[in-house]
């Protein structure tokens, strides 16, 4: 069994693109063996910014022979349809073709055998078509030649079994890159080309040569790194695990060190300085132990960098010189922001666009000002004026120096300027946390203030879009209404409040105004379902069945989501309870007999069973358990006593199991059939009156 190695060097990748391409290659490069018919035993691939590697082991040295064979004409078939067989096929008689008895006839049969090739000749045309179909986000063209990719290829490293193979990349206009089997190091620590016969020739030629080639490795080195840096300092590094992964991305040599803030900045908000200095400069903050942050932070330098050397000191100076110069733009920004208030910017919102068909931001803001005012009403402990003053000002800070060129400071900026015009302490929360919860791993608001602005901007920003039929498609998802969605589950899950969906988006699209309403018309029912999408994915995630939501949410249940989690949590207890699973069971099997003999009569059996063709007690003590179970349903689910409904609903399963064992459903008499068919019939409609039964699996 042999190896092939694979590098692709360019100059550098994006750091955001690599893990993707990384998997990419890999992919595709599983993918042609497989359709070769190359079997191996594993493969890898790993990126630095300069290059992506690929090694496979255990491949054959050569392909399989195969055999493929086409059916043809019917045996005695017209003279034409013979003549075109042997042509199509490359034979010259029927001769060289078989018959065989298929069972439906004797047919003409094309046997070729197809012998392999030597694995060397099958890999060269088989990495160029890997290396054309990277699925790059953004690719160029350089040079004079017609080939796209991410950045201008260097060069091809292609060894298979100790050997180069042949070929190359055809870059058009004449270039081509051919394979080698030389690779270089690092560009300022390798000391020139070096051979490679295998992989770990090539990843040991590397680490000889300042690069590592594991990303894993250069992060657990950078972690390391900057925690003992950190530690020395008496300080904390502040988790960043975005940025950690950018910087694997940035360097093939970490080397980690200790820069210093100047001490006239740290009055700044710390999140200005912390992106500041993330945003542009990819550093590391630091804490201390009370969580303020530290007047220090770390870089990761891409050389070896002895402790204490002159390099060390030019590369810390420089980057602490570059550093205020951003921190000196960053004050500037903060003095003139502060010199206007909050409340002054809000009317430069109309300058600024939300969306064509939605208006400006100045009227989204008017909007959520509306529906949260009115949604405050349904919120423990909003106070409507604070509630009305963190809507108007939530956006306000779009407008400032910092918020345009930190994006990402948005709402936190507005709570410092909120705070410098001597706004409420909640008005000064709510603008800050109004954008969130942006993701499953990010704190969900949960004072009444901010939650009645967060979820006004959500509902706002989904109901509009609905309106103008801008919707996600696919992976395609550019205004990010699946995660504001997710947020309005989110918001009135986990502050448990009693809103129903349907009568709050129409709330906000009243809040579009008659003009809006005659041009866009709005499908509730339909963002409704999405919802209802939404939350069996966040349940799903939280570990709930996932046919037990649907049970749940197809029997009815989406518009008042605290009662529909309240129901699929007595539901799950049910169904794992003895009495849940044997009377599930009993469900189905009523359900299915009913169906069977509905469709063989061709008749309905959806009628209350008359009791006085009740044969045998069992079939009364049914009708009674029935009864009974119907109404403690019904009275528990009116009070939303979703266990006592279950309850009620698990103690049939006595009545039916003897219904089961003792009664005869297909009676010879037609009467007396028809009617246990319909006391059949009510088992399932008593179940389906809770959920939809017929969803929940196992």
């Amino acid at each position: 069994m042999a190896e092939l190695v694979v590098e692709l060097r360019s100059e550098e990748i994006p750091a955001r693109m690599q893990a993707g391409a990384a998997r990419d290659l890999q992919r595709l490069m599983e993918e042609a063996l497989k359709k070769a018919g190359l079997d191996y035993e594993s493969a890898a691939c790993f990126v630095t910014p300069r290059r992506l590697a690929l090694t496979v082991a255990g491949l054959p040295e050569r392909q399989p022979d195969v055999e493929e064979e086409k059916r043809g004409p019917r045996e005695g078939a017209p003279d034409q349809a013979i003549q075109g067989f042997l042509k199509g096929n490359g034979l010259e008689s029927l001769e060289q073709a078989e018959l065989r008895d298929t069972g439906k006839g004797n047919f003409w049969f094309a046997v070729k055998k197809i012998e392999g090739r030597p694995t060397k000749e099958v890999l060269p045309g088989l990495l160029e078509g890997v290396i054309r179909a990277m699925p790059w986000p953004k690719s160029m063209r350089w040079a004079e030649g017609e080939f796209r990719w991410v950045r201008p290829l260097r060069s091809i490293l292609a060894v298979f079994d100790g050997k180069v193979l042949d070929g190359g990349l055809d870059l058009g206009g004449g270039a081509q890159l051919s394979f080698g089997a030389t690779a270089s190091g690092h560009p300022f620590m390798g000391q020139g080309a070096f051979t490679v016969t295998d992989f770990e020739s090539y990843r040991k030629g590397l680490l000889g040569q300042g690069v590592v080639l594991d990303p894993k490795q250069r992060r657990n080195s950078i972690e390391s790194r900057a925690d003992v840096a950190a530690m020395n300092l008496g300080v904390r590094v502040k988790k960043d695990e975005g940025l950690l992964d950018e910087v694997v991305g940035l360097v093939e040599w970490p080397t980690v060190l200790v820069g210093a803030i100047d001490e006239s900045f740290m009055d700044l908000p710390a999140e200005v300085l912390s992106t500041s200095m993330r945003s542009h400069q990819k550093y590391f903050s630091l804490t201390q132990r009370d969580g303020s942050l530290a007047p220090h932070f770390l870089l990761v330098a891409d050389c070896e960098v002895e402790t204490g050397s002159p390099l060390e000191k030019n590369i810390v100076a420089g980057n602490e010189r570059v550093l205020r110069a951003r921190l000196s733009d960053a004050r500037f920004f903060w003095d003139q922001d502060r010199k206007r208030t909050l409340q002054s910017r809000v009317s430069d919102l109309k300058q600024v666009v939300f969306h064509a068909k939605l208006g400006t931001v100045e009227d989204k803001v008017d909007r959520i000002t509306s529906l949260a005012v009115a949604l405050a009403k349904d919120i423990e402990g909003a106070e409507v004026d604070r509630v009305r003053s963190a809507a108007r000002l939530a956006k306000a800070d779009l407008t400032t120096g910092m918020v345009g060129e930190f994006p990402e400071l948005q709402g936190i900026m507005g709570r410092y300027y909120a705070k410098a015009d001597n706004e409420h302490d909640e008005v000064a929360e709510a603008i800050a946390e109004h954008y969130s919860p942006l993701g499953p791993n990010d704190a969900c608001p949960s004072a009444p203030t901010s939650v009645a602005v967060a979820l006004a901007d959500k509902l706002d920003t989904l109901v509009g879009f609905w309106a103008i039929n801008e919707l996600p498609t696919g992976s395609k998802d550019p205004y990010a209404l699946r995660r504001a969605a997710l947020g309005v589950i989110r918001l009135i899950l986990e502050n448990n409040l009693r809103l129903e969906l349907l009568s709050v988006f129409n709330k906000a699209y009243d809040c579009y105004g008659s003009a809006f309403k005659r041009e866009h018309r709005f499908n509730e029912g339909h963002l409704l379902s999405f919802f209802s999408d939404r939350l069996k994915v966040a349940l799903k995630d939280q570990g709930v069945r996932f046919d037990l939501i649907a049970a749940v949410l197809e029997g009815g249940g989406i518009d008042d989501l605290v009662s529909a989690i309240s129901k699929v949590q007595a539901l799950q207890a049910l169904v794992e309870s003895e009495a849940g699973s044997n009377l599930l069971t009993a469900y189905r099997r009523a359900a299915n007999i009913v169906q069977i003999e509905e469709k063989k009569d061709g008749a309905r059996y959806a009628e209350t069973p008359d009791a006085s063709l009740f044969d045998a007690p069992e079939e009364k003590a049914l009708a009674d358990a029935l009864g009974a179970a119907q109404d403690k349903v019904q009275e528990a689910l009116k009070a939303e006593d979703f266990a006592a409904a279950m309850d009620a609903l698990a103690a049939l399963r006595g009545p039916v199991d003897a219904f089961f064992d003792k009664v005869t459903v297909n009676a010879e008499e037609a009467s007396l059939r028809a009617n246990r068919l319909r006391l059949l019939n009510a088992i399932k409609a008593t179940l389906e009156g809770v959920a939809d039964f017929s969803k929940i699996e196992g």
